[in-house]
């Protein structure tokens, strides 16, 4: 099935139907690198500050997720959360501006039909969840790639052109930015999110996608002063909430469309980062 849900998604990008697509805006394969393409603009992006009334949630139940949802809501923003739980499910759905779905990112139709009607989408998959015993093909890491592809998937199907996608500093470019010690230790999860990372740059070149990865969360009140930044080599600390918040911050920049960012807090003395680096700040208008 999967197999036959990725030629289906091919073929739209390959422009065998343009059901999704912008106007003006057509696919055209070229050799460019993946960095290239992170760094290019389409004629989707827009001066002005986006607006998205009804958006897409998975991870909803717990750590960024959750945080995020109570943000998005607050800005009066829709929330779709998809959700295992069936007490989650009723703590969501007590929630005004929220509508909770009972489903599983694992199966690509419970993510599609949830999505379906809403106009952009955020993932903040991965950690702990998992279908077995840890172990083989029902390890936690599955969800970081799998669960994430579904989401990156169902988008590019139904036409939801805005995705964030929430992974980690380790990943991609940002490899050398995490301690060998660090990297060695997480290396299972951060290479299934970076399989997810490729998977939407290099496929999905219509989408107006962003990546944020954060570094090393925490869940203390939020600073306020965590930012953004295009930087690869930053690395340290960032609290959950501030996370959430700048990832709502990105959801509604086109400047973050195309690009790979990492969130972090310079105010937090971190120990991956003893020497205190200086990070550069992403502007975000």
């Amino acid at each position: 099935m999967m197999a036959i849900r990725s030629i289906m998604v091919l073929a739209l990008l390959m422009g065998k139907t343009t059901a999704f697509l912008p106007p003006n805006n057509s696919f055209s394969p070229s050799p460019t690198s993946l960095t290239e393409r992170s760094n290019t603009r389409t004629s989707l992006s827009m001066t002005a500050q986006q607006s998205y009334n009804k958006v897409f949630l998975a991870g909803a139940s717990r750590g960024v997720g959750n945080c995020l949802l109570k943000t998005l809501v607050a800005e009066g923003i829709h929330v779709v959360a998809l959700v295992r739980s069936p007490e989650v499910l009723e703590t969501l759905n007590a929630i005004e501006g929220v509508t909770a779905i009972l489903g599983d990112a694992f199966d690509y139709k419970s993510v599609e039909g949830a999505m379906d009607g809403c106009d952009a989408a955020i993932s903040t998959l991965g950690g702990s969840m998992s279908k077995g015993d840890g172990s083989g093909d029902d390890a936690p890491t599955k969800v970081d790639y799998t669960g994430n592809s579904n989401v990156i998937e169902a988008a590019g199907i139904l036409g939801v052109t805005r995705l964030v996608l929430l992974t980690s500093i380790g990943c991609g470019t940002s490899k050398e930015a995490a301690p060998p010690a660090v990297f060695d230790v997480l290396a299972p999860t951060l290479k299934a999110k970076e399989k997810a990372e490729n998977l939407l740059i290099k496929y999905y070149t219509n989408m107006n996608w962003t990546i944020i990865r954060p570094g090393g969360l925490k869940s203390e009140a939020a600073t306020g002063k965590a930012v953004l930044s295009d930087d690869c080599l930053a690395i340290g600390s960032i609290h959950r909430q501030d996370c959430a918040d700048l990832v709502a911050k990105a959801l509604t920049s086109p400047k973050t469309e195309r690009q790979v960012l990492s969130a972090i807090d310079p105010s937090i003395i971190a120990a991956v980062n003893p020497d205190a680096r200086p990070i550069t700040e992403f502007a975000l208008s």
